[in-house]
């Protein structure tokens, strides 16, 4: 187990109709959904939702999960969600938003459930006993035809047995995504298992472009995408969804980005898939200077899907070669050890709150939210506690 595992969500008040759920999914109109839909909706690919267990039966989820496809070893309660997580991941990926449930980022792609133990939220001694380890599910997943792993959760350390999955993962040709954590304002510890190599570790950010207060950081941040003030499922009862928040969503929505290019571009690697969400992310920095906060900047799926011409990365060459390779860094910039820990969790947020600096921008002519739009010239300053000081963008080794 890879220690204490949490999700990184975290509920506000309810919402009362299907239509303020809708009018909380800001980020479709600023990513132009529509647009991007023309070209793509994910049609052909399968993701791994590797969390607390996915609900079919939701309005939103109904012939859009695959369970069947699920390996006996790990299928222990994989349609059961004991917290809500995992079927909120599933709708942000792949819901077809019917009777007022959540649009999925990409509705045309499938979703194949995994559940795995959060220690807030399971604890009923039988059924952790019979629900999947991470290191577990992320093994079935590499040997199944998705192309894609959802990796919501995580915690301030891992397991050799983790990190081994995790290798095999990605020497199956399998894109892994997680959530660097929501325990910045407090903690700051590394999250795993965004912090192993060959895992796409993505931040949240705001409307916009700021990254959230919450959101952990550090050199393993490699992508960032909205994870504020958006709607997911409250609690395992689904009566009703809450305005949540977190680097969960965030990384979602990555997923979702990547199945949408990856369906438009069937035959390209998962290196290249990558290096198309890293090459046209928004940023005003270098892309050979990441930020600590956003990496190479806010995922931008429709920059690749709307160039018919768009030149693919070399198939074999890792876009996060260099990163792979330097390993985690911490502030000082030493290397850091992959630690064991307790189990994990979902990557919540815990503050409910507005983001901080600094922001993403891109060079667009659209007059669509700021998000996805010049923001101008943005100075990289971080405030905490009525104090400031310069954020460092540099992160990486030689």
């Amino acid at each position: 187990m890879l220690g204490a595992v949490a999700v990184t969500s975290a509920t506000l008040a309810p919402m009362s109709s299907a239509a303020d759920v809708r009018s909380r999914q800001w980020y479709l109109s600023a990513m132009k959904t529509g647009e991007m839909w023309n070209v793509s909706t994910g049609e052909g690919v399968k993701v791994a939702v590797i969390d607390s267990g996915v609900n079919p039966d939701t309005s939103s989820l109904k012939g859009q999960v695959l369970a069947s496809e699920v390996p006996q070893a790990v299928a222990y309660g994989a349609t059961e969600d004991y917290a809500g997580h995992g079927t909120t991941m599933a709708e942000l990926i792949v819901g077809t938003g019917a009777n007022g449930g959540l649009k999925g980022l990409a509705p045309g792609a499938k979703v194949v459930p995994y559940r795995i133990v959060f220690d807030d939220d399971l604890k009923d001694k039988a059924e952790r006993s019979k629900t999947s380890s991470p290191a577990d599910a992320i093994r079935a997943a590499a040997d199944s035809d998705a192309k894609i792993i959802n990796l919501s959760f995580g915690g301030p350390g891992g397991t050799a047995e983790m990190e081994a999955a995790v290798k095999y993962a990605h020497s199956k040709g399998k894109l892994m995504f997680a959530g660097t954590g929501n325990d910045a304002e407090e903690k700051n510890l590394i999250g795993y298992p965004a912090a192993y190599p060959y895992v796409v570790g993505v931040a949240a950010s705001d409307e916009s472009g700021k990254v959230a207060k919450f959101s952990e950081y550090g050199n393993y941040v490699d992508l960032a995408a909205p994870g504020l003030d958006m709607p997911g499922w409250c609690d395992e009862t689904f009566r009703s969804y809450c305005d949540q928040g977190g680097t969960s969503a965030a990384t979602a929505l990555t997923s979702a980005s990547a199945a949408l290019i990856w369906s438009a571009h069937p035959d390209w690697t998962a290196n290249q898939v990558l290096a198309s969400l890293i090459d046209t992310a928004g940023r005003d920095w270098a892309r050979d200077d990441p930020s600590v906060y956003l990496g190479y900047g806010l995922i931008r799926p429709r920059k690749v899907l709307e160039n018919a011409d768009f030149s693919p990365a070399a198939a074999k060459t890792d876009p996060l070669a260099r990163e792979n390779a330097t390993g985690v860094l911490d502030e000082s910039g030493n290397p850091v050890a992959s630690p064991t820990a307790p189990s994990p969790q979902p990557s919540k947020d815990t503050s409910g709150s507005q983001a901080q600096q600094p922001v993403a921008s891109e060079a667009d002519s659209s007059d669509n939210t700021t998000l996805w739009v010049a923001l101008g010239a943005v100075a990289a300053v971080l405030v905490i506690g009525g104090g400031a000081f310069a954020v460092v963008r540099s992160r990486r080794g030689a």
